[in-house]
């Protein structure tokens, strides 16, 4: 553990430090845990984001066509 200095203005530092009394810690502690949280966030959508990107684009034969809009919005067919 590495110890760090924090400035923040007097309502952030009361607001503080009643969170972290009413979770029976000290501020240090608390502001750890926050920190924490919000890697763990940041490292849950970073994994997300790198899996959403290994999607591959559908590819077409090259011979193939685009549907005509009437094509498109038959529905006879699904009846």
């Amino acid at each position: 553990m590495k110890n760090v200095t924090v400035s923040m203005d007097e309502g952030a530092l009361e607001w503080v430090r009643v969170k972290a009394a009413r979770e029976n810690s000290s501020i240090s502690r608390y502001l750890g845990e926050l920190v924490g949280e919000a890697r763990a966030r940041d490292d849950v959508y970073a994994r997300s984001m790198r899996a959403a990107l290994k999607f591959e684009p559908l590819t077409f034969p090259v011979d193939s066509r685009y549907l005509s809009r009437d094509e498109a919005n038959d529905r006879a067919g699904l009846r």
